[in-house]
């Protein structure tokens, strides 16, 4: 649920941006700006109430959770390109078919890697 939220937060963000800037900016520069404006609005509602992550400081956690954004967001360049170019589609249909595999995988990233809860282990 959490993450289906983030990617409705980046696609509404993504619209608002193409409605604003009219074709004078590239929709790519845009999905960047949408991207980085998302991953900062929801990393503390991700830290505290999703995963309750309290193991790590918030600025490694952080970087964490961009690695895991930039992930999707290199999808999203690579394959925005091919779909608006190439196959015609408009932008926001293009971003939307990238965005339907998204939510599953980047919750199960950040919930193995990102946010996982560290083992305290004893020797001997």
């Amino acid at each position: 649920m959490a993450s289906a939220t983030t990617a409705v937060l980046y696609y509404a963000l993504l619209g608002l941006a193409l409605l604003v800037a009219h074709d004078a900016v590239s929709y790519l520069l845009l999905a960047m700006a949408a991207h980085l404006t998302t991953v900062v609005i929801v990393y503390p509602w991700y830290r505290l109430v999703v995963f309750r992550a309290r193991d790590r400081s918030w600025l490694s956690g952080y970087l964490r959770f961009y690695a895991v954004g930039l992930g999707f967001l290199g999808a999203s360049l690579a394959g925005l390109p091919v779909l608006v170019e190439l196959c015609h589609l408009p932008v926001m249909a293009a971003q939307a078919v990238i965005l339907v595999i998204s939510p599953t995988v980047t919750y199960a990233v950040h919930r193995a890697w990102t946010f996982r809860e560290k083992v305290n282990v004893r020797p001997g």
